[in-house]
């Protein structure tokens, strides 16, 4: 791994060039990169086999360790900022459990139940433990922003999406589905209610100096489809993402929306009414990012788009051949690179090197 040129030694963090960059109001010096999250495994690995530093494997062990070591992970890898998440749980039911067989396992790896939920009455909603503003947890964003390197920033979510922990966690999908037809308004209720607590974690958190944006993550589509109707999509989700961008841009920040699967029929809903100022989440067998590029590039910047089967899979010579394509496409403006997803722990982390260190070549 000496070979690669990244991590960076100096990174030069510019966050305020990157928000320019991705609003499209001037175009990149350089190629700037952007991550959902990697897995924290491939943290782990990183930090103790290149950064060459103990790892502290979670926040409970040493709080403050654990989130120096994340900042360093993100500002060595040369990224203009940090993904900080958590502080809002909903209770939600058991997951399938099955055993972890990736490159870097962590033992188990967890399923959505998609069968009834939690919630399937009334009685249920009322009773369900809904999180209060005064159990509320800051205290990782707290840290890690009287902490960030000069010129890195952060950007924020608390929890997965309203349509993830309505319809996963709380009502279930097969649950949910029966409820749309029987009772809407119980369905309505539970978007309704998980939109408005998400909504007033950002509120707190939104106007704090170096908190640059909202990077929310919802997955509303497969393969083929969105996994409601567009039309249910509409009235149920897509209400509160338009919220919460609205109160980002109110503050003078950025809203960036993650969604895997096929959402075609609702990109000019997340474009022209949510009004996100870039979309994340790319698989070449839906839609490449660069065709996404070429369809949508001069409203809404595009992030990521390495596509994870091919990051996983190519070796070195066609994986940089691959991700070169998608630069001389995508580059100069509106667009930052890296996965299509997230790094997975089934990632080599000489893949995501290589996909990293091609992009510092790209404009040398």
């Amino acid at each position: 791994m000496n070979k690669f040129r990244v991590p960076f030694e100096k990174p030069e963090p510019n966050f305020s060039e990157f928000r320019d960059v991705i609003l499209g109001k001037k175009p990149a010096r350089r190629v700037h990169f952007a991550e959902l999250f990697p897995d924290i495994e491939i943290i782990w690995y990183i930090t103790e086999n290149i950064l060459g530093d103990k790892v502290i494997h979670y926040p409970q062990d040493d709080f403050q360790g654990f989130w120096r070591q994340q900042i360093n992970f993100w500002y060595r890898m040369g990224y203009d900022y940090i993904r900080v998440s958590g502080g809002l749980g909903f209770a939600e039911q058991k997951r399938r459990v099955a055993e972890d067989t990736a490159i870097l396992p962590r033992g188990q790896r967890n399923w959505i139940e998609e069968s009834v939920g939690i919630i399937t009455s009334w009685k249920d909603f009322e009773e369900y433990p809904w999180p209060k503003s005064e159990s509320f947890d800051y205290s990782n964003y707290e840290f890690v922003l009287k902490n960030l390197p000069e010129g890195m920033k952060m950007l924020v979510c608390p929890s997965s999406g309203v349509f993830e922990i309505s319809s996963e966690s709380l009502l279930g999908f097969e649950g949910m589905s029966y409820l749309l037809y029987e009772d809407y308004e119980l369905v309505k209720a539970v978007f309704d209610r998980v939109g408005e607590t998400i909504y007033r974690f950002y509120e707190n958190l939104i106007t704090l100096d170096n908190v640059e944006g909202i990077f929310q993550g919802d997955d509303l589509g497969f393969k083929t489809s969105t996994i409601l109707s567009p039309k249910y999509l509409r009235a149920l989700v897509l209400p509160w993402h338009k919220r919460y961008a609205e109160l980002a841009h109110r503050y003078n920040k950025m809203y960036w929306f993650h969604c895997c699967g096929y959402i075609l029929e609702i990109i000019e809903d997340l474009i022209e009414d949510v009004r996100v100022d870039a979309i994340h989440s790319f698989q070449d067998d839906i839609l490449p990012v660069t065709e996404f590029k070429k369809r949508y590039g001069d409203r809404v910047a595009a992030l990521g788009g390495v596509d994870v089967d091919k990051l996983c899979r190519l070796e070195e010579r066609e994986l940089r051949s691959y991700v070169r394509s998608i630069l001389e496409c995508c580059m100069p403006t509106r667009y930052a690179l890296g996965s299509g997803n997230s790094v997975t722990n089934y990632v080599p982390v000489e893949n995501y090197l290589i996909m990293l260190d091609e992009g510092v070549r790209y404009c040398d």
